[in-house]
């Protein structure tokens, strides 16, 4: 997908992440899995907390070209060097302030590498999630496309994927409403992570898990869920089992009985 002539290559990546928001605070999750097939995997980090305790946390998770992601991570983080709140984010004064300037780092590399990928028949491929809670307003998330735009999260749409979307979307849409507690909306983010690595190889443990309680302006829990978790095994039967009863359960459909 990522390099010309369908073949993979090392620095490219096939990824999982999720941010949700509900009333309660964010919920972020990432796998850590890059991968060029079955015989070449390697772990890297997609998920980034940029915060100040007491008055900001800010979080950054990362899909698409690896060279590309690890480079507007890097540009963000040497901008924390600058008393400029057009390059720190630790100085903006919200998060949508915060999304543009990572999105402006986005499109600094777009305009100076697209060029290069269509050159060699591949595509440049990368897009962010971004959330977390400025002092003086709330908790928002973004979704950040390769060209630096983005749009934000609203109680309609209160989740953004990236990646391989479409395995863990069912639960999401099933499951997550408002006045889900953050604890709740985290065990459906693994959930739709077990969904998905059922379901793609290229997808896989550890799991990143970030949880952030609004107005606290700390992160409560950020833990790394590696494939043997207990919790994440037991949530993993605990909902296969489930599904097998809720199935076996289900009315038989009476077409052609000898009853219709």
């Amino acid at each position: 997908m990522f390099a010309g002539a369908g073949a993979k290559r090392p620095e490219d990546e096939m990824s999982y992440c999720l941010g949700i928001k509900v009333a309660e605070g964010l919920v972020f999750a990432s796998d850590s899995r890059t991968n060029a097939g079955v015989d070449s995997v390697s772990t890297f980090r997609k998920l980034f907390v940029f915060d100040e305790p007491g008055e900001r946390v800010i979080v950054v998770l990362t899909a698409g070209n690896l060279a590309v992601t690890q480079e507007v991570v890097n540009m963000v983080d040497r901008g924390l060097a600058f008393d400029d709140a057009e390059r720190n984010i630790l100085l903006v004064e919200s998060m949508f302030d915060a999304a543009r300037v990572i999105g402006n780092c986005l499109r600094t590399v777009f305009d100076r590498d697209a060029d290069y990928f269509k050159a060699h028949s591949s595509e440049f491929v990368a897009s962010l999630i971004v959330g977390g809670q400025i002092k003086g307003e709330r908790p928002r998330l973004f979704m950040l496309y390769p060209i630096g735009n983005f749009i934000e999260a609203c109680e309609e749409t209160p989740y953004f994927q990236l990646g391989e979307t479409k395995y863990g979307k069912p639960i999401l849409e099933r499951v997550l409403a408002p006045e889900l507690g953050v604890m709740e909306t985290a065990k459906c983010a693994l959930v739709s992570f077990d969904s998905t690595i059922q379901a793609n190889i290229s997808v896989g443990p550890p799991i990143d898990l970030l949880i952030y309680r609004s107005d606290t302006f700390r992160v409560e829990t950020r833990q790394r869920i590696e494939e043997n978790d207990p919790y994440f095994l037991g949530l993993r039967q605990h909902w296969s089992e489930g599904l097998r009863r809720v199935f076996t359960g289900a009315p038989d459909p009476q077409w052609g009985s000898a009853d219709s």
